[in-house]
């Protein structure tokens, strides 16, 4: 089997750009697509059609590959802007701006990331730029080379505008300099940075690193409101979906003067901007194509490989699992790899691999520094064990990730009872005379060091100041 790619930069799909492709694969009796991980068209195709549909795209000029990744999407958060993520710098201008200045196919992997959201992987690329959440319209750079683990954040913040060209000039360096750049763990991002030609860069010293947000996976399934309009998500449980029912969405955003569709990194779609008029027509459409809605969210919370068939299929007999025992995943993202440095988003990720010459396979759990799919590995929950025992393991990986949770809430209430103990420490008064006891000078007068706190005191402490007994004394308030 065969497959095309079509990149839609940044996941953002224009109704009539898609529509036009959705024509061509009429012409050729094509009746299904898929979307990717970074957000792009994958239509599958029998070989015997492979020659056709190459000719009518050219004759179309569209930009497509075939069987190949030379030129990976971009990825953005920006399909998930004002409905996952709000109280933000970042909008659909300042998403274009970078996009429609990056004026050369990228060969290296680039993301282009709100870091008030979780939706959209930050650290997937190859490039990484992550907005800053304190200085608006400048950006993080997070490094990760070519072939390798290996994470670097650069120590400055660089401008909106000139993101585009620094990329550019990052990915000619990383690839011209492949010994110690491409597949290298010991690359260095202090060197790669140092032969950057900055001057022509607005850029700033950081005053701190980028703070990653803590994952949590909203919903993104439905017709759902927010503010005055609707949102719409699709999911397709088997990734496929029918021409047919696309055309239609297609004409539809441009009935309705919808003016774009986002393509997730969950292989999902997203139409933003539904107005309250015309809801009833969505409906309609969703109910004339059977499209379900609503899948259990510890199905939702998968992602999978491109074109994996294997994958599917592991991700099924899991799901099937968790629904018999009616687990929690709520939070929780969950990869599944069944090829070696294939890259996929998760806090807890199942990873097959054969064994006997390809005979059998086993299987391990990893799960990933605080179950963040943005963080590296953080431990082997388990290794090399047979399928019919792991979807009870995934569930007991699942069952730790919570117990960690718990304990995270935990010592936030501690630490919160700590500090309101604190305040309250240091608002002590007495009443006769308003004199304030504060703990970190204590009563020297009276034999009290430093950093005693008033309820240690001895019964018989007096004011310092007009001598009013212990029981004077009131705390701030009350």
């Amino acid at each position: 089997m065969s497959y095309i790619k079509i990149n839609f930069l940044g996941g953002i799909i224009s109704p009539g750009d898609l529509l036009e492709i959705l024509n061509v694969l009429d012409t050729l009796k094509l009746r299904q697509v898929r979307f990717g991980l970074r957000q792009q068209l994958l239509i599958p195709l029998e070989a015997t059609s492979l020659e056709d549909l190459v000719h009518s795209l050219d004759e179309a000029g569209i930009v497509f590959e075939v069987d190949q990744e030379i030129y990976p999407n971009i990825v953005s958060s920006y399909p998930a802007e004002e409905v996952f993520i709000q109280g933000t710098w970042l909008n659909e201008g300042v998403y274009r701006d970078i996009l429609d200045g990056i004026n050369y196919q990228p060969t290296l992997k680039i993301n282009i990331s709100d870091s008030n959201q979780s939706f959209t992987p930050l650290l997937t690329g190859n490039i990484n730029w992550v907005a800053s959440a304190t200085e608006p319209h400048f950006w993080h750079l997070f490094v990760r080379f070519p072939k390798t683990n290996v994470i670097y954040e650069w120590t400055e913040l660089v401008y909106t505008q000139d993101v585009a060209a620094f990329s550019k000039q990052l990915e000619s360096l990383i690839l011209s300099d492949k010994q110690s750049f491409y597949g290298q763990e010991a690359a260095s991002g202090e060197l790669l940075l140092s032969r950057l030609e900055v001057k022509s860069y607005i850029i700033r010293k950081a005053q701190s690193t980028a703070e990653l947000p803590p994952f949590n996976l909203p919903y993104y399934e439905g017709l759902n409101r927010y503010n005055n309009r609707y949102w719409l998500g699709i999911y397709r449980r088997k990734e496929l979906f029918s021409c047919d029912f696309l055309r239609e969405v297609c004409l539809l955003c441009l009935d309705t003067k919808v003016g774009q569709i986002g393509s997730t990194p969950w292989k999902s779609l997203m139409i933003k901007g539904i107005e309250e008029k015309d809801k009833c027509a969505w409906n309609l459409l969703l109910e004339k194509h059977q499209i379900n809605m609503r899948h259990a969210a510890n199905e939702l919370n998968f992602q999978l490989e491109d074109h994996s068939p294997k994958g599917l299929a592991l991700k099924q007999f899991l799901v099937r699992h968790l629904n018999r025992e009616d687990t929690r995943s709520f939070g929780l993202s969950i990869g599944i790899k069944t090829r070696p440095k294939s890259e996929v988003f998760g806090g807890i990720v199942v990873r097959s691999r054969s064994v006997l010459w390809g005979l059998f396979y086993v299987y391990d759990i990893l799960c990933a520094h605080d179950f963040n799919p943005n963080q590296r590995t953080g431990y082997l929950f388990c290794s090399s064990v047979p399928k019919f025992v792991l979807a009870e393991q995934l569930r007991r990986a699942i069952l730790s990730f919570y117990k960690y949770r718990a304990t995270q809430v935990r010592q936030t209430i501690r630490s919160e009872v700590r500090t309101e103990e604190s305040l309250e420490e240091n608002r002590y008064f007495c009443v006769a005379c308003l004199t304030r006891y504060d703990p970190a000078y204590g009563d020297l007068s009276q034999g009290i060091e430093p950093g005693t706190p008033f309820m240690n005191l001895e019964d018989d402490y007096c004011c310092e100041l007009c001598n009013a007994p212990k029981v004077t004394f009131r705390i701030l308030g009350n």
